[in-house]
């Protein structure tokens, strides 16, 4: 099935750790693959990737945070990442497959919403596809099967508090 976490709110990654967290644990096996998140350590990576049956790949060189920051290497990573997503799927490589910031990365336009609804309709049935991030696209919603969107109520950053190691990334 399609799943898609998505809003403004905080948590939309951890909800997809969670669903892979939880997989393992029954012996599936996952492929998180990140988009737009190069640059900086992330603490999910560091424990799933220590996982066996957990498989993570990232692209990109670092969160974008306005469409004027994007550079031709943005669009070439993410088209890396989802042609790798493409291959992870057609090759049923793993059980669930997450695709973290690819709703970003289509706002952004890195990456066209049309690749991103033709690598859904592909995906064996067996396969839990999941994207995530702010601003998804209605026809993605569409075609998903769970869609839950993440509302921010209040969050320490609108008060100057910067992302702290464990617990936003």
């Amino acid at each position: 099935m399609i799943h898609v976490y998505t809003g403004d709110g905080k948590g939309k990654t951890t909800a997809a750790v969670g669903l892979a967290a939880r997989a393992l644990g029954w012996g599936k096996k996952v492929c998180l693959i990140q988009f737009m998140k190069g640059g900086a350590c992330y603490g999910e990576l560091k424990i799933l990737g220590k996982i066996r049956g957990c498989r993570t790949a990232r692209f990109g060189r670092g969160c974008l945070l306005r469409k004027g920051t994007i550079k031709p290497i943005d669009r070439r990573e993410a088209e890396k990442g989802l042609a790798f997503a493409g291959e992870v799927v057609a090759k049923r490589e793993a059980d669930v497959v997450i695709l973290d910031e690819i709703n970003v990365a289509v706002h952004f336009g890195l990456i066209p919403r049309e690749e991103v609804t033709k690598l859904i309709q592909r995906c064996p049935k067996r396969i839990e596809l999941v994207l995530t991030g702010r601003r998804c696209p209605r026809e993605i919603v569409r075609l998903a099967d769970y869609v839950s969107e993440i509302k921010e109520i209040k969050h320490p950053y609108r008060k100057g508090v910067r992302g702290r190691k464990g617990i936003e990334y």
